[in-house]
């Protein structure tokens, strides 16, 4: 990642929107801040904690996201700025705490980054997060461009500062991993010291004054940002069609403006500060206007607003017609784009356009369909996880009870695809695996017979699966619990929790063992090595026949397979031809087919399998799956393997 510490102050650099806001946060005075990993935020935090400690600024990646923001808003109640960053699943997390500051207010000043994900591309949903905004009275940034991501946090920061209550800065995938030119600014001298003011009290209580006093505080913040630069206007003086953006819609607007030679036609009204509106800019342009199209991600919130504030002033001004979202003929789901916006102009403005002609794109797809293999969504190559899911499954089948798993969001989510054998059956949150499964657990008296199986990974397990399972040891719930530990918060870049002995700078740290928390609460936990196929199977069949009411916790424990690919390869892993029996293997193909890990080939020649030495991490595993002994291991620890 950039180094976004330069003091060179009016230097242009090429930044991730994600670097910008950590820029942004370094030229306002950051002091503290705390985030929990998850795309597309993660490199928020990354790019901030690579200069931390050279800039005496406090970051930890906490437990969860409401942790995160509770230690960020410490930060603030002690006179320094803080800032959090989450995606926006998280932000349900952290909105029990969110919503109370809502009406406490803070000191310094407070950022809260949620990067929203359209089309929902490494989530659960595209959540749309800034209706929050409104319903809670904070103020709202939204950046269009790399710079403004960079100056609306360095802005947000200040203004937390001046009216004393946390600001919400919205950012979205496709800003967050691209990059852009972006100028940088000074960074501070100031070295705050930490002191909480005793004679003031920071909660939500007496709810009424506080929420009259939230009131006022956003009409303030309004008054300041009524003529911000974050908002600003481009094209004629009277449209044919005026567009209202905001977020990276702008940059697309801008694309498809320019290809279709719009400027002499179009106008764009760009609103950064998206809540409060700034009423008097966007009353000038509207009256001006008898069509509007809004462009924005996700939800018609913009839209919405407008469209109030339009019925408002209907003594003053004809309704104009409305386009986007809500009222189309953009679609209310998913990621816009220059194509999509494209469209609708030439369906409101009636035009043509052709981006290529169409015996190109179907040359192209035709190309496509030849060079590109078919690739569904897969786990890596040696993942513990596939290995977990393999024993699991095999327990099921020679349980014979119709058995099921519950899981929630992780690497491991993959249980819910063929990769993962389609056995996870229940995925709706982090932490969901473990609380869904405890309820199953609890329905025997209505003579529920199926074994449950709930599924967490080791970071979840300290993020939000520790209720469930205090909740499953005072109410007996009938459970099995398997973590899948492969010791980091493996799918959002490996960061630390609170069981692999190091913080956010690798510096050792006191690690919380999973073994030890649940020992503490009186519950059977084991260990096992889901790369021992074999003894895995055992165990979670022995688990799941568990007599004893109550909940049992299975640790499969083993390293993920990206590290282990760095650190070096446990076996030198082979296909003897001459044993492999191909397609007359007793489930067609099993090792390739059935068991599915990439790293075994289907040399289509031979017709047999083979090991892609590129890709296989040396794992083992499936030596044990073929049936015929074809696969051959070599330990590669030892000088003289023997084969096995």
């Amino acid at each position: 990642m950039a180094d976004i510490s330069k003091k060179t102050e009016g230097l242009a650099d090429l930044l991730l929107g994600s670097e910008a806001i950590g820029r942004g946060a370094l030229e306002g005075g950051v002091n503290v801040v705390a985030s929990y990993p998850g795309n597309p935020s993660t490199e928020i935090t990354e790019a901030i904690r690579q200069v931390a400690e050279k800039m005496n600024i406090y970051v930890e990646w906490s437990v969860n996201e409401k942790v995160a923001v509770e230690t960020a808003a410490a930060a603030s109640f002690a006179g320094l700025r803080g800032l959090s960053a989450m995606k926006q699943n998280g932000l349900n997390v952290a909105l029990d705490f969110v919503s109370g500051i809502s009406t406490s207010g803070s000191k310094g000043g407070l950022v809260l980054v949620v990067c929203d994900d359209p089309s929902g591309i490494t989530s659960t949903s595209e959540q749309d997060s800034r209706p929050l905004a409104r319903s809670l009275d904070f103020p709202l940034l939204e950046p269009g461009t790399f710079q403004e991501a960079k100056d609306m946090t360095r802005f947000g920061l200040e203004l937390s500062e001046k009216i004393g209550r946390m600001v919400l800065l919205r950012s979205a995938t496709r800003l967050q991993h691209a990059r852009g030119r972006t100028l940088l600014g000074a960074l501070p001298d100031e070295n705050r010291k930490a002191h909480f003011d005793t004679s003031k009290q920071y909660v939500a209580f007496p709810s009424l004054p506080r929420h009259v006093a939230a009131k006022e505080r956003m009409a303030e913040a309004k008054e300041i940002c009524k003529d911000s630069v974050f908002n600003v206007y481009e094209g004629p003086d009277e449209p044919e069609l005026l567009i209202v953006t905001c977020g990276s819609c702008y940059l697309y607007a801008l694309d498809a403006m320019n290809l279709l030679d719009l400027w002499d036609r179009v106008g764009i009204l760009k609103i950064g500060t998206v809540w409060p509106l700034p009423d008097d800019l966007i009353k000038t342009h509207m009256a001006k206007n008898s069509r509007i199209l809004v462009l924005e991600e996700v939800e018609p919130f913009l839209e919405g607003n407008l469209k109030e504030l339009a019925a408002e002033w209907a003594a003053e001004m004809p309704m104009p017609t409305f386009y986007g979202r809500r009222t189309g003929p953009l679609s209310d789901t998913g990621e816009l784009n220059p194509d999509i916006i494209i469209t609708a102009f030439m369906e409101i403005l009636d035009l043509t356009y052709e981006a290529r002609p169409p015996a190109y794109d179907q040359q192209a797809k035709a190309m496509v369909e030849k060079l590109v293999p078919p690739r569904s969504l897969a786990l890596c190559a040696g993942c513990p996880h596939r290995a977990s899911y393999w024993a699991i499954k095999n327990a099921e089948v020679l349980d014979t009870r119709d058995g099921f798993v519950t899981g929630d969001i992780g690497c491991y989510s993959f249980g819910l695809f063929p990769s993962g054998y389609s056995i996870m059956k229940t995925e709706q949150a982090m932490g969901s695996g473990p609380g869904v499964g405890y309820g199953f657990g609890k329905l025997g008296q209505f003579d529920m017979q199926q074994p449950v199986v709930a599924v967490v990974g080791d970071g979840t397990f300290y993020h939000g699966a520790l209720p469930a399972l205090v909740a499953a040891v005072n109410n007996r719930s009938n459970l099995t619990l398997v973590v899948l530990d492969n010791g980091a918060t493996a799918m959002t870049g490996f960061q630390p929790h609170p069981g692999t002995g190091t913080d956010a700078f690798g510096h050792p740290a006191e690690p919380v063992l999973i073994e030890d928390i649940c020992k503490s609460l009186g519950v059977r936990v084991e260990i096992v090595d889901p790369y021992d196929s074999v003894a895995a199977t055992q165990k979670v069949l022995e688990f799941m026949n568990d007599e004893q009411q109550g909940p049992r916790v299975l640790i499969m424990r083993q390293q993920c397979a990206l590290q282990m690919a760095r650190s070096g390869k446990l076996y030198e892993v082979w296909v003897d031809q001459e044993k492999c029996v191909g397609e007359d293997c007793g489930c067609n193909r099993f090792c390739s087919r059935a068991f599915k890990c990439p790293g075994i080939m289907w040399d289509a020649q031979a017709k047999k399998a083979r090991i892609d030495e590129a890709i296989c991490v040396g794992c083992g595993v499936c030596a044990q799956v073929c049936r015929h002994g074809a696969i051959l291991l070599k330990p590669l620890s030892a000088a003289q393997g023997k084969d096995s």
